[in-house]
């Protein structure tokens, strides 16, 4: 089974969450809580109910308005993205057991966004 998703807007890159945790003990924290929580709707409003049990592969598709930021940078926000869909119930953690893996796909258009496809691993492909 395939499910997927769309974050319209832009993350925050490696960089911004790294300024954020230096400028004051609890800002990288709240950043990070924000993020969750906007990401959080994003899941709840297309993949309300829905609760994987079985082990995902997932595609990230990031979708960036110009070719500024690096690509490790751009594609860190993984790390509040899986969180988010932990803290949804869509998974039930986001250790190897329930996530075996994922791939980063880069794009170029006038609006940033990230596509996040998730694909059941067939009980076979274990």
């Amino acid at each position: 089974m395939k499910y997927s998703f769309e974050i319209n807007r832009r993350l925050p890159s490696f960089n911004e969450y790294t300024k954020a945790c230096r400028s004051n003990k609890y800002a990288g924290a709240e950043m990070k809580k924000q993020i969750e929580l906007e990401i959080w709707a994003y899941i709840t409003n297309k993949l309300k109910g829905v609760k994987i049990d079985k082990p995902i592969f997932i595609t990230f598709t990031w979708v960036e308005e110009n070719k500024k930021r690096d690509l490790d940078n751009i594609c860190f926000a993984k790390k509040f993205i899986l969180d988010a869909l932990q803290k949804a119930g869509v998974i039930e953690n986001d250790n190897s057991k329930h996530v075996t893996g994922f791939t980063d796909k880069f794009e170029y258009a006038d609006r940033s966004k990230v596509i996040v496809e998730l694909e059941e691993i067939p009980d076979e492909q274990k």
